[in-house]
Formats: C-alpha cells, sequence, structure tokens
C-alpha cells in the first residue's frame, strides 16, 4: 500500500492505494480544508506544529493504514529543466547530471537536492541525443516538509515535484498532452510525452487572481467572489454573463501562457504539438472552463479524471463527487512505484 500526501495552499488531500497485479486501487481517501500557510512560509516550530496536528487528524480520519507517506514539492518553489546529453549510458548520465546543474539551478548545487528522469533517446537528430529532465530543489525547502510530516508523526517515504505527480495520475502513456493545474497561488503547466513529464512552466496567476477579479469587478466580499466563480464560472447564461466577464481577462492571461509554453516545446525541445489539454485543481471544476479555454485555445480541453487509472469501489465514487478534481497530485504520489 502507498499513501500520497498533497498539502496545497488551501486544502490537504492524502490518498491511499493498494497495488494488486500491477492494477490501483483506492483503499482510502480525505481532504481538508485549511487557512495556514504553506511549510515554505514557516518561520517557528508553532507553525509546524499545527500544520502537523491537521494532517495527523486528516490521516486518521480518512481512516488510512499505513504510516509512510509520499509528499509533493509546489512546482513554483523547485527548479526543472529539460537538458540534452549526447548518447551516454545511463550511468555516465546520472555522473553528469550534477556538473550540469550547476549551469541551470540558481543556487549552489551543495544547497539543493538534485534528481533526473531520461525522457527519451533520439537517434533519429543530428547529433543523435538523450533528452534529460533535471529536478532541483532546495534543501531547506525539503526539510520544511519533512518537518511537518514528522510532527504528524508520519514517516517520509518519497519526494517529488507536484507535476511529475500529476503526470503520473493523469497523462495517456501513448500521447503528447499539456497538463494544466490550478492551484490557489499558482497555474502549473506540464507537457507531458508518452507518459512522462517533458517540459514544465509555473505562473502566479491562479485561483486567488480568479476571485480578486470577480471581487474587484462585481464590488463585492472575497468570500462571496469565491462563492460566485465557484457556482456561476465562465457561464453566460448565469448572473447575466457578470463573472464570466470579470474572469475573461484573466483567463485570457493564462491561455496566453499555455500557447507559449506549447511555441516553447515546439522550437526549442523540437517536440510535437500537444493533442489535447488535461485541467487540474480546484479551478478546473468550474463551470465552462474547458468550453472557455477551448475557444481560447483551439484545442481539446478537458478535466482530469485522478482516478482513471485507478478502481473506485461504487460508493466511494458517490463521496468523491465534486472532490476529484484535487485529488490529481495526491493519487500521482501514491501511483509511485520504487
Amino acid at each position: 500500500m502507498s499513501v500520497g500526501l498533497d498539502i496545497g495552499s488551501k486544502t490537504i488531500k492524502i490518498v491511499e492505494l493498494v497495488n494488486e497485479k500491477g492494477r490501483f486501487r483506492l483503499r482510502a481517501s480525505g481532504v481538508v480544508a485549511h487557512k495556514g500557510a504553506r511549510p515554505e512560509q514557516f518561520k517557528d516550530d508553532k507553525e509546524f506544529a499545527f500544520l502537523g496536528d491537521v494532517v495527523k487528524k486528516l490521516h486518521k480520519e480518512a481512516k488510512i493504514s499505513s504510516r509512510e507517506v509520499g509528499i509533493a514539492l509546489p512546482e513554483a518553489q523547485v527548479f526543472t529543466r529539460s537538458v540534452k546529453f549526447p548518447t551516454l549510458t545511463d550511468e555516465e548520465i546520472a555522473s553528469a547530471v550534477r556538473w550540469e546543474a550547476e549551469q541551470y539551478i540558481p543556487i549552489p548545487v551543495e544547497d539543493a537536492i538534485v534528481q533526473h528522469q531520461i525522457v527519451e533517446r533520439r537517434e533519429d537528430t543530428t547529433p543523435p541525443h538523450v533528452s534529460v529532465l533535471l529536478v532541483a530543489a532546495p534543501k531547506v525547502l525539503v526539510e520544511k516538509y519533512a518537518r511537518v510530516v514528522e510532527a504528524a508523526g508520519l514517516t517520509l517515504f518519497s519526494v517529488e515535484t507536484e507535476l511529475i505527480a500529476l503526470v503520473r495520475s493523469l497523462a495517456p502513456e501513448d500521447q503528447t498532452v499539456m497538463i494544466v493545474d490550478f492551484g490557489a497561488v499558482s497555474t502549473d503547466i506540464a507537457i507531458a510525452r508518452n507518459g512522462q513529464l517533458a517540459f514544465s512552466r509555473s505562473i502566479p496567476t491562479a485561483g486567488e487572481a480568479f476571485t480578486r477579479a470577480v471581487s474587484q469587478s462585481l464590488g463585492i466580499e472575497v468570500a462571496q467572489a469565491e462563492e460566485y466563480k465557484r457556482t456561476y464560472g465562465l457561464s453566460q447564461s448565469q448572473l447575466e454573463g457578470k463573472v464570466k466577464k470579470a474572469l475573461d481577462p484573466v483567463f485570457r492571461m493564462v491561455s496566453d501562457e499555455m500557447k507559449k509554453a506549447i511555441h516553447f516545446y515546439q522550437t526549442e525541445e523540437k517536440g510535437e504539438v500537444p493533442r489535447s489539454v488535461i485541467l487540474s485543481g480546484g479551478t478546473a471544476g468550474m463551470p465552462e472552463v474547458a468550453n472557455a479555454l477551448t475557444k481560447l485555445l483551439g484545442m481539446e480541453v478537458v478535466a482530469g479524471n485522478p482516478f482513471s487509472k485507478v478502481e473506485v469501489d461504487p460508493e466511494a465514487v458517490k463521496s468523491l463527487a465534486g472532490y476529484a478534481p484535487f485529488y490529481s497530485i495526491a493519487v500521482g504520489l501514491a501511483m509511485r512505484q520504487d
């Protein structure tokens, strides 16, 4: 059994999966809202203890059996870069990665935890090359998340980035797609090729920016704006399209960033255009979001189902209704096998 713990800005999600002969089955899950900051902003012991208690309570109430958990680091706090190597062996790449990392990450290598994964080997290019995804996280960031896990009385089993976990739960194995995760404070954009993360970008326009736009445009309190955003979304027919009108400019900004990411991936990485866009995160559940982005991008946009690769009991399906978009990262973390 494996457990994924996703500590977000507004919610914490936990998922436990059982791997039965290569097929995952949902054993338990839970989500809780929290008003605290994220661990990277913590300064004193009380903050770690408080969030640890929230996680401990969620672990107990969700009836999670394993105490070993995998966590994800926020995309905006880590450094992810695609690097090309000559056709070296896996061992040679592993030893070369550390030297390459010095060129690409803005902090000293000794202050970072550096990992890599081989994305693809290309013999059909001149010269032939190996594409490698380089991921570096500040040690101090990892230590802060580890302290929360420890404060909850749990054991840290694995650490990775949010987008690597998302790709594992949402990306199909046989095509190139874009995955967009709307968080509270950042929107994370990934391009996945054959089920592996090939490109990533994080932008600071996300759920809170959408809420602020509605609040300012309609002259209402933030709490009410949040409710309007979730209820009416980008629907033209609801509330005379006023919420849609407030949200449109912000969504255009996000769609422009998505177009830039596709253009960069095509020109710099020589990758193929994604066939479709898969949405994740709380904002993905807003009315008419997929339709609006389909028009802006000129390509198919769908809401991702984090349980598409997982067997879920019919009773559990009912209890997950409405919350499913929140679980993509936690499910991806629990699907990790190593």
